[in-house]
């Protein structure tokens, strides 16, 4: 091999060469860059920049506030988009309840407005504009009726006007909401001045890595031959748990085109988001029982060990299954029980072996699906998916 990828993720760095695959636990009291060249840098200076690669999952994703006039059109159709461009949604309010609505206290990547056919032009008033001057945040975009979008400009500023996502046969028209969500999560990365930094080894673009997985999915079956369709990926790593599915398994098949997509679940991390874990766990009505099938007491929550690190990824992997089933309508929902395979990767692969992952996924199916039977689970124990582009 004669190109060197590197990773940077929340908790850790990979990088493969021609040696293989290695990873380095991070400092968090240095900058991405430092810390990155003082374990690396050896490595590093053996290749040109023109054949180092880099990606970076570092960021968690974008937080995203949506409005939309109703949950039947056009805030299902937003949901289904923002999900699939790999941005978590923090909050959703439907403009009729506006008024009531609490204001989010966090500051916001992107609020997303939408609603209506393009012939209406008496949708949004007062309240929305009140409301906003309330928010706190960076980016805001309007995929509405094209009649209300005048208003919209003249009274939000910096507002991104796009075609409106609900079609005249209301339909999801996606493919410019995506884009530009999906360029917002790209550019959220790169232009992070630690990440910037990394350009003085690199004379290549560098991409989220996320986006280099999804493009590695149809080339899974190559390298791990247990792999049938149609499947998922779960990456667990610090701060976030992602799933890559493919979007035949959308039951709602909102998106209209094919390929693999992405959930990231920001609040669902082993390390750096162990607290907002914990508190979704202690919060979830089945995980009282599943501790109990694990053999475990709800103390394990508290605790700091390698024990407590098992549990809390096997909580990591039920909570997001929980999340995409029928169980939990808020997120997309994917159709479980077609799935013939399940490959994990990332930091996982490294704490849980495969009866720990079948005891995990064996309640997950019994007690959500009422199946006895499981998919077939693959490890990828050596974190190579990144490296297959």
């Amino acid at each position: 091999m004669n190109r060197l990828y590197i990773d940077v993720g929340s908790t850790y760095f990979k990088i493969r060469d021609d040696r293989g695959i290695r990873q380095y636990f991070r400092n968090f009291d240095k900058n991405i860059a430092d810390d990155l060249f003082d374990k690396c840098g050896d490595t590093i200076a053996r290749y040109a920049k023109e054949d180092i690669y880099i990606c970076s999952s570092a960021n968690g994703g974008l937080s995203t506030l949506i409005i939309a006039l109703t949950n039947t059109f056009s805030l299902k159709f937003a949901t289904n988009i923002a999900y699939n461009s790999g941005i978590n949604i923090i909050e959703s309010i439907l403009y009729p309840e506006i008024k009531k609505h609490p204001v989010a206290t966090e500051k916001i990547d992107v609020v997303i407005i939408t609603g209506g056919i393009d012939d209406i032009d008496t949708i949004f008033g007062e309240d929305l504009f009140n409301y906003l001057s309330l928010l706190d945040y960076n980016n805001i975009v309007y995929a509405g009726s094209a009649k209300c979008a005048p208003k919209l400009a003249q009274k939000i500023e910096g507002i991104k006007l796009l075609p409106n996502i609900v079609t005249e046969k209301l339909q999801v028209r996606e493919e410019e909401l995506k884009s530009y969500l999906t360029n917002l999560y790209q550019a959220d990365i790169i232009g992070k001045e630690e990440i910037k930094a990394l350009y003085a080894v690199t004379a290549n673009q560098i991409y989220p890595t996320p986006y280099i997985v999804n493009r590695t999915l149809p080339k899974l079956h190559e390298h791990f031959p247990g792999v049938v369709d149609p499947f998922i990926v779960i990456d667990i790593g610090g701060a976030t748990t992602d799933i890559h599915y493919s979007t035949d398994l959308v039951r709602d098949n909102l998106v209209l085109e094919g390929g693999y997509d992405r959930l990231v679940f920001k609040k669902l991390g082993v390390y750096k988001s162990r607290e907002s874990l914990v508190f979704a766990a202690r919060n979830n009505e089945f995980v009282y029982e599943l501790l109990n099938y694990l053999n475990v007491t709800e103390n394990i929550l508290d605790e700091q060990s390698e024990a407590a690190t098992k549990i809390l990824m096997q909580l990591s992997i039920f909570l997001v299954l929980y999340k995409v089933s029928a169980h939990h309508p808020d997120y997309l929902t994917l159709s479980l029980e077609r799935l013939k395979s399940i490959v994990f990767t990332g930091g996982i692969t490294k704490v849980l072996d495969q009866e720990d992952l079948e005891t995990i996924i064996r309640f997950v199916y019994r007690k959500l699906l009422g199946y006895t039977t499981i998919p077939t689970l693959i490890s990828d124990t050596n974190y190579e998916i990144w490296t297959l582009r």
